[in-house]
């Protein structure tokens, strides 16, 4: 089994978990985190999650391409790489969209 396929999905897990932190962050909106009261439920300040937001993507550059050698043309790597983007963007969606009401929107 090509091992590093697994880094590239959890590299695409890791840039979907860092999208909404960072955007948050620089739009000045406070947002969950990890650091928050509860964590993954109270909100951090826009500084925090811009902070978390490149963190994950830091982990996510280490996951892609410091682990094998990531080839965008390659249809396993990219696949690898997306659907970990794909399946914890879903799973984000239902975190964060139960909080937001965004899960069952108002009618």
């Amino acid at each position: 089994m090509d091992w590093s396929l697994i880094a590239y999905f959890f590299g695409g897990v890791f840039l979907a978990n860092g999208a909404p932190h960072y955007v948050s962050g620089v739009l000045g909106r406070a947002f969950q985190s990890p650091f928050a009261k509860p964590p993954g439920k109270g909100y951090s300040s826009s500084y925090v999650n811009v902070l978390w937001g490149l963190f994950n993507w830091v982990i996510a550059y280490f996951l892609i391409l410091k682990v094998g050698t990531f080839d965008a043309h390659n249809n396993l790597h990219f696949g690898a790489l997306i659907a970990g983007a794909g399946i914890g963007g879903l799973i984000l969606a239902k975190a964060f969209g139960d909080i937001h009401g965004g899960t069952n929107p108002p009618k």
